[in-house]
């Protein structure tokens, strides 16, 4: 019988955990940064899983041993199994902390097109699908309140008083080692050159007035190759010192394969009473460099009609989409079309949510929901078969999510967007947008570029 327990610990900065465990090779850190709200109050630390859950090469491997050919079914039958069963009556909760242990990990683009039975032309190698480790202990920190605490659900005892003793050793010597970090400087190369981007939201648009889709992501990859071992810890600081976000995130996969996200964007969240709630992002304007020119831009977002048009797609994509596992009549609109400032842009935001029908648990919220629906277009299906055929690589990680799935069935979860992808000594990044019947090619391509001018300006490149 399993419990769920948690230790306040003295403060130490986040930042400087990461730097004592941040080279472990499945290291997971969430870390909401920016202002502190309801959507970024929170750090947790993962390290050395008890399970490791991927998929690879169309392989399902759990603990380092190859179980069977890969499904849909397959890894989530996989994910259940690790999670212990409920017990009858209420849990106790120590504290009011959002994570007692669970899943950290992510599910890749391919792996949603698995799950809408779309196939691909494009082919990736040696990159997984999935990768999840299965966390008894972690790290939370509190931002709001300026607290620590190691929480969990085993009675590890040993396991326990080791991680207590090596933070108390952290705590004794070291600082905050969140500094701007140098990166090699790199020349990313785009998957297709301006006028093919252009080309493709052109075909996009006559699949529109076709009548195919309402609305369709056209994205756009970049790649580099580093002739020097890349180092995880200073690509992560690096991104996140450039653009801080409520939805960060640092999972290293194994030694090979790694991702630096500073996503803005909640993908779902499952709470205790099994409400669900997402949050898309569609619609994008640029910052003023003065606080009247960024009323000004923000303004112009809320009325603009191609980019709420864009953003009232994905709202009734994403309403469908929850409809598919959710008590009938329980869904909802509670938010529609906020206009929202981060780092670098404003971007357009609602609020989706619904109520998980009796039967249904979070791994079916997943497969009914994957890919994102803000990264895909409406009708889903049809506009992910669109996706594959105008987009000029495998999306990869991009445009997949970052997900935790806490012991007890509760679940947190981001679009990998304004993420860089390392794979061996390559980095991938990507960025795109919503196209409409309303979008102009040069201004679509002009805002892709807006929003992956952050990402390579961290490698010392200009657009």
């Amino acid at each position: 019988m399993w419990h769920l327990w948690a230790l306040e610990l003295p403060w130490l900065e986040p930042e400087a955990a990461l730097t004592a465990w941040g080279n472990a090779p499945w290291c997971a850190f969430l870390d909401s940064g920016g202002p502190v709200d309801a959507r970024s109050r929170w750090k947790i630390l993962g390290v050395h899983p008890k399970h490791t859950v991927f998929v690879v090469n169309g392989l399902l491997h759990k603990d380092g041993a190859v179980q069977a050919e890969s499904s849909p079914q397959a890894v989530f039958s996989a994910l259940r199994h690790a999670l212990p069963a409920q017990p009858q009556g209420a849990r106790h909760r120590p504290y009011d902390l959002p994570f007692y242990g669970g899943y950290i990990g992510f599910f890749d683009y391919h792996f949603g097109m698995q799950c809408e039975a779309v196939p691909s032309r494009h082919v990736k190698h040696d990159q997984p699908d999935c990768a999840f480790g299965f966390y008894e202990q972690v790290f939370v920190w509190d931002r709001l309140e300026k607290r620590a605490f190691l929480a969990g659900f085993s009675d590890n005892a040993e396991s326990k008083l080791e991680t207590l003793r090596l933070y108390q050793e952290l705590w004794n010597t070291v600082g905050c080692a969140d500094t701007p970090a140098r990166v090699p400087r790199l020349v990313f190369t785009p998957d297709q050159t301006r006028v093919a981007y252009c080309a493709a939201v052109k075909r996009a648009k006559q699949y529109i007035a076709a009548g195919d889709i309402f609305q369709v992501n056209i994205t756009g990859r970049y790649a580099a190759e580093s002739e020097e071992p890349l180092d995880d810890l200073t690509l992560y600081r690096a991104l996140r010192h450039a653009a801080p976000a409520p939805f960060a995130a640092y999972l290293r996969c194994g030694e090979a394969y790694a991702l630096h996200s500073t996503s803005p964007e909640r993908f779902l969240q499952l709470d205790a009473q099994r409400y669900t709630c997402s949050r898309p992002i569609k619609g994008t304007a640029p910052r003023g460099k003065t606080d009247e020119e960024d009323r000004v831009f923000a303004q112009s977002l809320a009325v603009d009609e191609k980019e709420c048009s864009e953003n009232l797609m994905i709202v009734d994509l994403m309403r469908n989409d929850i409809g598919r596992v959710a008590e009938i009549g329980s869904v909802t609109v509670p938010e529609f079309l906020k206009v929202e400032r981060f780092a670098h842009v404003h971007h357009l935001v609602s609020e989706v949510r619904g109520k998980l029908a009796e039967g249904q648990d979070v791994f079916d919220l997943l497969q009914a929901t994957l890919p994102p629906g803000s990264v895909t277009g409406a009708p889903k299906h049809r506009a992910m078969q669109i996706i594959d055929e105008l987009e000029a690589s495998a999306r990869g990680a991009y445009c997949g999510s970052i997900v935790c799935i806490g012991v007890e069935g509760q679940m947190e979860s981001s679009v990998i967007i304004r993420t860089v992808v390392r794979h061996g000594n390559s980095l991938h990044i990507a960025a795109g947008g919503g196209i409409t019947a309303l979008s102009d090619p040069d201004k679509e391509y002009a805002e892709m570029c807006l929003k992956i001018a952050p990402l390579l300006a961290v490698f010392g490149q200009e657009l």
